[in-house]
């Protein structure tokens, strides 16, 4: 398969795969877009994987967690006051998607290994292992980032949703 009928078939995959990760899409698509810059360059010994695409996702995770301890990127944390104010948040009318949002947007404060952690275990589906390997780090050390990924995500959720927490994931 050559590199541009890998993005063909691919792109709008890897770029949800990124946004699950990141819970930013505008951060997501230019992390795929570096990935894929790097990819390319190197395809010739891609393009020979029995899977090219696990390795690609792979990168995608590695460039999430390096973009974070780039000196040029720089986090600004605002009081959730703040970010009402500029976009109070609406109700759908269905209690569901309120619980959803919730979740999405404590996910989004987790920091970065809890949140890939968590993203790979309830959106990918992907096993312990799995994930450790994505991550660069043993299965319990996974277990660990989703125990307390999901203490924290209880503790800071209104009690009467938190019992529904991993429904909303």
């Amino acid at each position: 398969m050559t590199f541009e009928e890998f993005v063909a078939q691919r792109l709008d995959a890897l770029v949800r795969y990124a946004t699950v990760v990141t819970w930013d899409p505008h951060l997501a698509e230019d992390i795929t877009q570096e990935v894929l810059v790097r990819a390319q360059a190197r395809w010739s010994r891609i393009g020979r994987l029995d899977a090219p695409e696990p390795y690609v996702k792979r990168m995608v995770v590695n460039e999430f967690l390096s973009w974070r301890r780039r000196r040029a990127a720089h986090l600004v944390f605002l009081p959730r006051e703040t970010l009402d104010g500029v976009a109070p948040p609406t109700s759908d009318g269905t209690g569901a998607v309120d619980d959803r949002d919730i979740a999405h947007r404590l996910i989004a404060g987790l920091p970065p290994k809890q949140r890939a952690a968590i993203a790979l275990r309830y959106y990918e589906d992907l096993p312990d292992e799995e994930i450790a390997a994505l991550l660069g780090c043993r299965a319990g050390t996974v277990r660990s980032y989703l125990s307390r990924g999901l203490a924290a995500l209880r503790a800071a959720m209104p009690a009467e949703r938190a019992r529904n927490l991993e429904e909303c994931l």
